[in-house]
């Protein structure tokens, strides 16, 4: 397994591409996916990512709603992962002020994506793949394999896994974003 740490100072600010804001990028690969923690200030449409799958979990905030012609997905609530067509049309709706929330975008023909939340006195098991562990708040203490890891606020670890690993959470509330190659 390789771990790199993933730090603040190498984070890139992306605008969005329908010009409507910009997204802190924290681990991107080529065009196949991006991870990143986007402010939303203000209620608008969301950028078209045709072919893609997003999961998109509130970390700031609360009350955002997207609109789609089929009802609303509900993101009121923080740290509960959503899941949606990159093509949804969607507009977002602010029912309690801007909020913060981490994005994981995957061209769906080339990867598998999910974000799942590690918390004290939990462990998630991981397959072979790539996997962003990123804390949004506080600071936080997990095991990685059996190696404990301290991660301070908006800091992160990018691990690449050939074999099953089990990530122990220890103090803290943490997303863990996997990256999952499609068979080709």
């Amino acid at each position: 397994m390789k771990v790199t740490q993933l730090d603040p100072a190498q984070y890139i600010t992306t605008p969005w591409k329908n010009g409507g804001g910009v997204t802190v990028d924290i681990a991107v690969e080529g065009d196949a996916w991006r991870f990143g923690r986007t402010p939303i200030v203000a209620a608008g449409p969301f950028s078209d990512y045709r072919g893609f799958d997003r999961v998109q979990v509130l970390v700031a905030g609360s009350g955002l709603v997207l609109q789609t012609p089929d009802g609303e997905i509900d993101v009121r609530q923080p740290f509960r992962p959503v899941r949606f067509a990159g093509e949804t049309p969607i507009v977002s709706r602010l029912e309690a002020g801007p909020v913060e929330v981490v994005n994981l975008i995957g061209d769906r023909a080339k990867v598998h994506i999910d974000i799942r939340i590690l918390d004290d006195d939990h462990a998630l098991r991981l397959g072979p793949g790539t996997h962003i562990v990123y804390n949004p708040l506080g600071e936080s203490l997990l095991d990685v394999g059996g190696t404990r890891h301290a991660l301070a606020v908006d800091h992160g670890l990018r691990l690449e896994t050939t074999d099953a690993t089990v990530l122990a959470g220890q103090s803290g509330c943490l997303l863990v974003a996997s990256v999952i190659q499609e068979k080709s």
